[in-house]
C-alpha cells in the first residue's frame, strides 16, 4: 500500500486482514456429475487413514455419482495415497473389478481439476461477510459453499482435462494457467 508519511493511519491506506493459522484437512470427490460427502480428517493422512477414507467415502460416493457405470478414480499423490504404499496397492487390487485407477504422475497439481474448485472454495470464504474464526466455522462454511457450486462447473473441470494434459506436454511439464 503506498501513502504519504502524514496517511500512516488513514483507514483508505491501510489494508486490513483476519488471521486465522488454523486449517483442515478435507478429502473430497468430484466428478462431471458432481461430489460426494466431503470427510474432514483430524490427523495427518496415514495409509491406514487414507484406506478407510477410500472405504468410508469414495466407494459410497462413487456408487452415488455412478451406480453401476464404470469409472475412473484420479487421485492426489501424497505420501499416503501412492501406490507404492503396499496396503494402498494391495486394497486397489481387491477393487480393481470395480473401478480403473489412472496413473498419475507425482506433484501435477496442473492436473488436478479438484485443485480448481478448492480455489473456489477458497475465494468464497475470503469474500463473505463474516469470516470463520475457529474450525467448526470453517468446516460449515466449505460445506456451505460446497453445496452451491454448480453442476455446470464440475463438468466444466472435467471437461477441461484435455485442455489440461495438451498445456503440461506444450510445457515439457513445467507450470501452465492451470
Amino acid at each position: 500500500v503506498w501513502r504519504k508519511r502524514k496517511e500512516a493511519q488513514n483507514p483508505s491506506c491501510l489494508r486490513f486482514s483476519v488471521k486465522f493459522a488454523q486449517s483442515v484437512v478435507v478429502w473430497g470427490v468430484m466428478s462431471s456429475a458432481g461430489v460426494g460427502p466431503l470427510c474432514f480428517i483430524k490427523s495427518k493422512v496415514s495409509t491406514a487413514i487414507y484406506q478407510e477414507v477410500l472405504e468410508r467415502f469414495m466407494l459410497p460416493s462413487a456408487d452415488q455419482l455412478y451406480g453401476d457405470a464404470d469409472f475412473n478414480f484420479q487421485q492426489e499423490l501424497p505420501p499416503a495415497h501412492t501406490a507404492k504404499t503396499r496396503i494402498i496397492s494391495d486394497w486397489f487390487l481387491e477393487h480393481d473389478n470395480e473401478f480403473t485407477v489412472l496413473k498419475w504422475p507425482l506433484q501435477s497439481p496442473d492436473l488436478n481439476p479438484i485443485e480448481d474448485l478448492w480455489d473456489v472454495v477458497e475465494r468464497e470464504i475470503r469474500i463473505m461477510d463474516v469470516q470463520p474464526t475457529n474450525l467448526q466455522q470453517l468446516r460449515d462454511a466449505i460445506m456451505s459453499i460446497g453445496t452451491k457450486i454448480s453442476e455446470e462447473c464440475f463438468q466444466d473441470l472435467v471437461e477441461s482435462m484435455p485442455r489440461r494434459i495438451k498445456a503440461v506436454l506444450k510445457a515439457k511439464g513445467g507450470p501452465t494457467r492451470y
